[in-house]
Order: structure tokens, then C-alpha cells, then sequence
């Protein structure tokens, strides 16, 4: 929908669905030709973890830096999710062969390799690195572009709030919306403290 729609304005129910029954054949047959790398990852959950830790932080970067300052723009945005993706893939690929046990690296690359210094950083810490490189294309691209229109983002980041957008805030929420965010913070917490082992 997202994307053959804007491709195909003038696309037809019948042509739509079509290309939705095919983007979803296409989508299993992926998901059965990656079944052996997770199977050779060390398990699910942490070859889940991993691979939403290379591809989520450009997303992170953007929404956030996005509602916090003002300055950003959409080209800071999309070189950022550029840049981030392809450090992202980049350590799929460089994973992947090693995950599969390839010949050659049934054990890893050679060991001191830029390629081995790679695969063995641990996927929490690439993440935080892939969120670094993004956050800092998206400040340098931005400000090194034309600034947004401040009238079209006005109420939309917190730099760009008036006296009246805090006062209809504030009005918003009660002691309901407090003790429910409350709640569902100790909830998270209590799962934290149990879960972590």
C-alpha cells in the first residue's frame, strides 16, 4: 500500500491486492531461505534483539532529535536513516556468513581483521555506535541544508511550543493519567527487577 500505491496512483483494488499477495509470496520465501541463519544464531530472542539493535537506532534518531529540536530538517532526517541502515546492514552482512558457518568461518575471520573486530563487537554496543553516527549525520546535514519552515513545524517540537500548546497540555490529564502512567511504570520496573536474572 505504502509503496505501490504512490508508484501506481491510478492502480486498481484488484491490481493492489495482487501486488500485496505477491510482496507477502516474496516475504515467505525470505523468511524460509533465513531459517539457517537463525537457526545458527546462539537463539531466537537474541537474533531478534540483534537484528532490531542494527535497524531500529536511525528510526530512534530521527523521531527524537526530531520532537526535541527544531533546527533538524528532512534531509538531516533522511541521511540519518540512510547512513544508520546501511551500518545496520552492513553488520548483517559481515554476521551472516559467520552465523551460516560458511567455509572458511566455520570459526569467524581471521582473527584481528577489521572484519573480526566487526563481528565481535557486541550488538548492544554497535547499536549505541549506529545511534552516535546517526544522531551526528542528522545535526551536521541538517544544519549544513536550508532551515525548515518554522511556521509549518510550529507546535510540533518542544522548541517550537507556545504559552497556549503547555496550558492545553496541562488540561489534557488528571490523577487518572498520572496513576496509570505510574502504574504501568511499576509494572515495567517489577518485570525488570523479576526477569533480569
Amino acid at each position: 500500500m505504502d509503496l505501490y500505491e504512490k508508484w501506481r496512483p491510478g492502480a486498481s483494488q484488484h491490481q493492489i491486492v495482487r501486488v500485496g499477495r505477491m510482496a507477502t509470496a516474496a516475504m515467505v520465501v525470505v523468511a524460509l531461505m533465513w531459517i539457517p541463519v537463525i537457526k545458527g544464531a546462539q537463539g531466537l530472542y537474541t537474533y531478534l534483539q540483534a537484528v532490531q539493535g542494527y535497524l531500529a537506532p536511525p528510526i530512534f534518531v530521527v523521531f527524537f532529535f526530531g520532537v526535541f529540536f527544531k533546527r533538524l530538517n528532512a534531509q538531516g532526517a533522511l541521511w540519518a536513516m540512510i547512513v544508520g541502515f546501511a551500518l545496520g546492514i552492513f553488520r548483517m552482512l559481515v554476521d551472516t556468513p559467520v552465523t551460516l558457518g560458511l567455509a572458511g568461518l566455520q570459526n569467524g575471520y581471521q582473527q584481528g581483521s577489521f572484519l573480526w573486530v566487526i563481528n565481535n563487537i557486541y550488538f548492544q554496543y554497535f547499536s549505541v555506535l549506529i545511534t552516535i553516527v546517526s544522531a551526528i549525520v542528522m545535526v551536521v546535514v541538517s544544519h549544513l541544508t536550508q532551515e525548515p519552515d518554522y511556521q509549518r513545524i510550529s507546535s510540533l517540537t518542544f522548541e517550537t511550543t507556545t504559552g497556549q500548546d503547555r496550558i492545553n497540555t496541562r488540561a489534557s490529564w488528571g490523577w487518572r493519567e498520572v496513576a496509570g502512567s505510574g502504574l504501568v511504570l511499576v509494572c515495567i520496573m517489577g518485570a525488570y527487577l523479576y526477569f533480569r536474572g
